[in-house]
């Protein structure tokens, strides 16, 4: 039977490995040979289950929309990752590995982040296991989510503004590498998605399947059985999706939908999809597709969400297009945004930017009345507000979509 899974050399079919310098195989390899056995230890599994519930606030719920399924003509579920502590599904992340830092006695943490929700997760991991925290945050980010670096700033974290390129997650996560080559002794790297290279795309997978583990027993509960007939996430990089499927993946009859950031059209040369744009290459020590020139230079990605705007996927994402396991589609920025006014006016919801684009596949799908649907909420829609209000102000009249 096919897997979707990792194999034992770090790849998703053509996809993963692991491409670092020189000074970094020491720290990948001791990470590759550590981490499933921290991971599934029982002294891990008890400490990591006891934060997820008594400090994350865990199991998150599974919540029918109503209102949602009116509209839609089917059975809406929303896994609302939005409602764990920090504001999204980032802490099963953070919380999972800063516990495999310490064990690999490791004293001195760095984060990348885009939305800020990863640099926040981290930060607060930080100061709970009181060690310090250096984030790196494009400065264009920086702009766009302030709420977040003033949270991390609170929390004790060093927040280190990038400059290089368009500012944004791609050249943060390229600042925090070379932090990592600079101190490869002391400093552990808390990856906050399903990319960079082995074993960080099977880890941080491993550590948000808690996600749609909850589903499966969640839905079993609410409708008496555990599969839905669809399963929908945002990618950008991908770690929500990829918890989101983890359970579900070798179920041929679960449909799986995931949006990527169209940005302005994906036509546009402005857009962040990069499965309909990428092409086959390396970015941030993985074997993915990459949104690159004919000569193999990164190609600036744009999406009105800073946690999408990436210009590589996880390669298990990749491997998923690549054996059409998964249907990928490309959620604009309007269409994200009318999704998740939508959202807020039928359920009183605000989702985060990144999770709208998941939102924004329902009406791109004809759906049956029996179809249960899930969709993951990834984060809360409180460091979005500056941009809804603002884009809210911009149009004559109430969207269409509300009236």
């Amino acid at each position: 039977m096919k897997t979707y899974q990792v194999n034992q050399q770090g790849y998703y079919g053509p996809y993963g490995g692991a491409y670092v310098p020189e000074i970094l195989h020491r720290c990948v390899e001791e990470l590759q040979n550590s981490y499933v056995k921290v991971l599934e230890s029982s002294a891990f599994q008890k400490e990591y289950g006891q934060l997820l519930r008594d400090y994350a606030g865990r199991p998150s719920p599974l919540y029918y929309a109503r209102r949602l399924s009116e509209k839609y003509g089917c059975k809406i579920y929303l896994k609302r990752e939005d409602l764990n502590h920090t504001g999204s599904h980032k802490i099963n992340n953070t919380l999972g590995q800063i516990l495999l830092a310490k064990h690999m006695g490791k004293t001195r943490i760095i984060a990348e982040t885009g939305a800020g929700q990863h640099g926040v997760a981290s930060a607060t991991v930080c100061a709970l296991m009181d060690m310090p925290c250096v984030v790196y945050m494009g400065k264009t980010d920086m702009e766009r989510q302030r709420s977040n670096v003033e949270k991390m700033r609170l929390l004790g974290a060093t927040v280190i503004p990038v400059t290089s390129g368009n500012m944004t997650l791609k050249d943060a996560t390229n600042e925090a590498i070379r932090d990592w080559c600079c101190n490869p002794a002391d400093t552990y790297y808390i990856i906050g998605s399903v990319v960079g290279p082995h074993p960080y795309p099977d880890m941080v997978a491993r550590l948000q399947s808690i996600i749609s583990g909850e589903i499966r027993q969640q839905l079993n509960e609410k409708t008496e059985r555990p599969e839905p007939d669809y399963l929908i996430a945002c990618v950008g990089g991908g770690s929500n999706a990829a918890g989101t499927l983890y359970h579900f993946l070798e179920k041929p009859n679960v449909k799986i939908i995931l949006a990527e950031a169209g940005g302005f059209g994906i036509s546009s040369g402005m857009s962040a999809a990069t499965i309909h744009l990428g092409r086959e290459g390396i970015l941030h020590g993985a074997y993915t597709l990459v949104m690159q020139d004919e000569d193999g230079q990164i190609t600036e990605p744009y999406s009105i969400s800073a946690g999408l705007d990436y210009p590589g996927i996880g390669p298990v994402h990749a491997y998923l297009s690549h054996t059409k396991r998964a249907a990928f589609l490309s959620v604009n920025d309007e269409e994200a945004l009318q999704a998740a006014y939508e959202l807020t006016r039928l359920e009183g919801i605000i989702p985060a930017l990144e999770s709208a684009h998941a939102l924004g596949c329902l009406n791109k799908v004809t759906f049956k009345p029996e179809d249960v649907v899930v969709v993951t909420i990834s984060g809360r829609g409180d460091k979005d507000m500056e941009t809804y209000i603002q884009a809210f102000n911009k149009q004559a009249k109430t969207p269409t979509v509300l009236s």
